[in-house]
């Protein structure tokens, strides 16, 4: 099993008018003033350990006190606008029980923890230095995934929800021997819709620690969904591999899962219904996807070299000239759309609902 080579840290891609324009247009745009800048003036800070004493590498900050009431007045605005479209009413509610500033990746977030104070119900959301590529990411999961996700940006600053659910990591180490075998199978199933999902939309770098596995209770039995918590690496990098999650080491323990629980007949059919549900959401959100691919298709959101291996990559993988046009990496998501929507045209599934 070969692993992608990614060879530089990805840079941090300023959004655009362009694309602020747009996000404004699909209510995107916070409508309350934050800066990830001003959450860096914090004047303390001690490690964060988890339950195990085990150190995870965020560390809680500490402000001073007139710019901690600000900044939790702050914050409470931004969770309401996040959940209940703006409603000011519920801030007496809430209280801001920590800040935690993570020390590694690419983004550095601030992890804010909101609790409602009547029932001690808490939930997380995350502030980051805005990246053209994370936008472009989130914009493309909420549309095409099968779950929704919410995120506002505000000039330079990135709000995100938090997406619940066991990192696939700890899942692997922790939790995937105890499941039976029919939970295992299941698993393996996702995992390749997943693998198919990520391909497609060139969602790079999904090893084990940047998805999360989601259980869920239906019935007599619990089935599995697989969501990606991280979008950093939209249409950066120009190694095919880097966009298949199949070929990461960390994901190698599902890998052979599928190997041993699915027949190569099963693998191609979840691969087919992946590409179908796809084009249907391709196909209902056309206006929509049509104005960001544009947008994404004059931004250099990658180095050309980058643009020139991918291109020739999948060129060689699918035979459609198309990718060879490309001239940007938004092209070749237009291509790569065109691709799955025109191998579906002839079927009937644009008769059905999503």
């Amino acid at each position: 099993m070969s692993e992608p080579i990614m060879l530089f840290k990805k840079p941090s891609y300023p959004v655009n008018p362009f694309l602020l324009e747009y996000l404004e247009r699909f209510d995107r745009i916070s409508k309350v003033p934050i800066f990830y800048n001003d959450l860096l003036r914090f004047s303390g800070s001690i490690n964060v350990y988890d339950k195990n004493e085990q150190d995870t590498l965020w560390i809680r900050v500490y402000y001073n006190e007139f710019e901690r009431n600000e900044i939790d007045l702050t914050l409470k605005k931004i969770y309401s606008l996040l959940h209940s479209d703006g409603n000011l009413g519920i801030i007496k509610f809430l209280n801001i029980d920590s800040i935690d500033y993570c020390t590694f990746g690419n983004s550095k977030p601030f992890r804010i923890k909101v609790r409602n104070i009547l029932n001690d119900n808490y939930t997380h959301f995350y502030v980051k230095k805005a990246d053209a590529s994370r936008v472009y990411g989130l914009e493309l999961e909420h549309i095409l995934s099968p779950d929704k996700i919410n995120f506002l940006v505000f000039e330079d600053t990135l709000i995100e929800e938090h997406i619940t659910g066991i990192a696939g990591d700890v899942f692997i180490k922790t939790f995937l021997k105890e499941c039976s075998e029919t939970e295992k199978s299941q698993i393996a199933k996702e995992f390749v819709k997943f693998n198919e999902r990520s391909m497609i939309r060139l969602l790079g770098d999904m090893r084990a620690y940047n998805y999360v596995i989601v259980p869920i209770h239906d019935f007599d039995q619990v089935v599995y969904k697989i969501r990606a918590i991280d979008f950093d690496q939209q249409c950066y990098e120009g190694n095919f591999k880097v966009y298949r999650p199949q070929f990461f080491k960390e994901n190698y323990p599902m890998v052979l899962l599928v190997k041993d629980k699915l027949q190569m007949s099963s693998i191609e059919q979840y691969k087919y219904e992946e590409r179908a549900v796809l084009a249907k959401r391709i196909h209902s959100a056309e206006n929509r996807i049509r104005k960001l691919l544009k947008i994404m298709g004059e931004d250099p959101i990658a180095p050309e070299a980058h643009v020139e291996q991918l291109k020739q990559e999948l060129y060689m993988y699918t035979n459609d000239l198309n990718f060879k046009k490309a001239n940007s990496m938004g092209n070749i998501m237009s291509a790569a759309f065109e691709f799955i929507t025109r191998n579906f045209k002839n079927t009937n599934i644009f008769d059905n609902n999503l």
